[in-house]
């Protein structure tokens, strides 16, 4: 009964499927190799671009920061409206 649900060796399908897969994938790598040094220009100026605005992004993450320590440095309302603290003590149980 078993045999008519058994087809092949499952480790030569492995095997295929993953030689399959770096065959494909070598492909893919020599293709994009190929594409940068033709197109090297293109991607030289698509990695400053996106070096720049990483660089823009921190410095204005930086000034969000630097902005809210002082506006929290320089309140002088230590006081909170609304807020209780409570304690439980284990004791009273």
């Amino acid at each position: 009964m078993f045999r008519f649900f058994y087809r092949g060796d499952p480790f030569s399908q492995a095997a295929k499927s993953l030689a399959w897969g770096a065959f494909i994938t070598g492909l893919l790598l020599i293709g994009f190799g190929m594409l940068v040094f033709i197109l090297r220009d293109l991607f030289a100026f698509l990695a400053a671009a996106i070096f720049f605005l990483a660089g823009f992004s921190a410095i204005g993450y930086a000034v969000r920061l630097m902005i809210a320590r002082h506006t929290m440095k320089n309140s002088d309302n230590l006081y909170r409206d609304n807020v209780e603290i409570h304690f439980d003590d284990e004791f009273d149980r």
